[in-house]
């Protein structure tokens, strides 16, 4: 049972340990609802830092898995184990961050804080966020590669079949020289250029000439069917390597159905280039210049034989300016770059990730944010703890308080009270036995014990007894 109020104290008066309490305000503090929300929202904080992290470990688990090799139980395993190794440590990291920086106010302990905050950020993305962009955009990288490996085959084959084709071109030029030379055969048969009609030593070397250009105007006509070919068979692979870039599968067989496609592709555009006529043509022309041997003159009389050694010799200038013209063109397509198609290297989805990291920003972005993100909430923490150590906590208000803490109050407002009665208590009880000793006169039988607090004040009166 409590003791009664003491007898000097109003009995409406409010406990001592209230009796300080500012009356109740019309709106709650600040620093209060914010101390308030940070304890409310703990266990929120520490969810959120458990899912992002498991978020985290489940996207690294799947970008690891692509990177190792061995059995399919030794690859789940060790996955696993490095996918469970970072969600541990991106959530002991936050959780460490949260528990400590917004309590650390010094200038150059804040500063180490953001440091190991850095340098922890730093960390989480080399042994996570890269993982993470793999298994988000690992896919789509490799078949970014293998679209950006197609248009350089299809420029190498476009290269290679020009340069194939641009030998047809010299076609025209050896067919006009063969008709020429034709031509020429069939005046000297009529006796245009000896004056003398017959077949002789002109006609015989005119026919000649023709003939061989004529076989290389042929070999030119073959080889442009050829280069047709090819061309046709490097078009069917390019168009199946399209449909493994656009295809919905899964992107390893892609990718190893692309290797096979593009080997045969660089086979045919080896063979465009060997099948090119243009060496062809310029031994043919070196040839008509440098092996021309000038018959011997056949007429029958001196002044014939003197007018067929004159055309001869003409027929050998003309020989030799059309072989300088055709070896020139022939030099002209010789003196091309040589194509060298690309040789197609399979990357894995991190390696494709990393290569083509500029064309994937958002997977890079959302794949960093999983890990990054409880940054922003011990940023904000800081930032509340410094609020309310700014405006300080204000003594608890009567509205303020839920009924657990004012029940709480009052039982402390009792104890202190009992314990403040029984230090007054003491030394009046010896006070009193004192003067009852030497004046038993003074304090009557009768008359009820005086109370702890009574003592106290009545014992002035007992000295002015004495």
């Amino acid at each position: 049972m409590d003791s009664p109020m003491p007898a000097d104290v109003p009995p409406d008066a409010a406990p001592a340990s209230l009796s300080s309490v500012p009356p109740a305000s019309s709106s709650v503090p600040a620093a209060l609802v914010l101390s308030r929300g940070v304890a409310r929202l703990e266990v929120m904080l520490k969810l959120t830092t458990a899912i992002l992290a498991l978020a985290a470990g489940v996207y690294t688990y799947l970008g690891v898995r692509e990177l190792l090799n061995g059995s399919p139980t030794t690859v789940v395993f060790a996955a696993l184990i490095y996918s469970v190794a970072v969600s541990v440590g991106i959530y002991a990291f936050w959780v460490f961050l949260m528990q400590f920086m917004p309590h650390v106010v010094d200038r150059g302990g804040r500063v180490l804080m953001f440091g190991c905050m850095l340098l922890g950020s730093l960390m989480i993305v080399a042994m996570s966020s890269w993982l993470n962009a793999s298994a988000l955009a690992g896919a789509a990288a490799i078949r970014q590669h293998l679209a950006i490996t197609v248009q350089d085959y299809t420029r190498d084959l476009d290269a290679a079949n020009t340069n194939a084709i641009a030998s047809q071109g010299l076609l025209p030029d050896i067919q006009i020289a063969s008709s020429r030379f034709a031509k020429l055969a069939d005046a000297e048969r009529a006796g245009s250029l000896t004056g003398t009609s017959g077949s002789g030593t002109v006609v015989q070397l005119l026919t000649q000439m023709s003939g061989q250009l004529d076989s290389l105007g042929k070999e030119v006509e073959a080889s442009g069917k050829r280069v047709s070919q090819l061309f046709e068979e490097g078009g069917k692979h390019l168009a199946k390597m399209r449909e493994l870039v656009s295809d919905r599968g899964p992107i390893g067989e892609r990718s190893d159905g692309f290797a096979t496609e593009s080997l045969a592709l660089m086979g045919v555009i080896a063979n465009l280039q060997q099948t090119s006529v243009a060496p062809a043509v310029k031994r043919a022309a070196t040839s008509l210049s440098s092996s021309f041997i000038a018959p011997a003159a056949g007429g029958r009389t001196n002044d014939l034989a003197d007018r067929q050694t004159a055309v001869v010799g003409k027929v050998e200038s003309a020989v030799a300016a059309q072989a300088a013209s055709l070896a020139a063109a022939a030099d002209a397509i010789l003196d091309r770059p040589k194509i060298e198609p690309v040789r197609f290297q399979a990357l894995s989805p991190a390696e494709a990730v990393l290569r083509y990291a500029g064309d994937f920003v958002p997977s890079w972005a959302g794949a960093i944010s999983i890990d990054l993100m409880p940054a922003v909430l011990v940023l904000i923490l800081c930032v509340v703890h410094a609020a309310i150590r700014r405006e300080g906590l204000p003594a608890a208000s009567a509205n303020a308080m839920t009924a657990a803490e004012m029940m709480a109050a009052l039982r402390m407002a009792r104890e202190v009270e009992q314990a403040s009665r029984a230090a007054r208590a003491e030394p009046a009880v010896p006070a009193q036995q004192a003067v009852e000793a030497d004046h038993p006169a003074a304090t009557p039988t009768s008359e009820p014990p005086l109370h702890a607090d009574e003592n106290v004040t009545a014992l002035p009166s007992a000295r002015q007894v004495k």
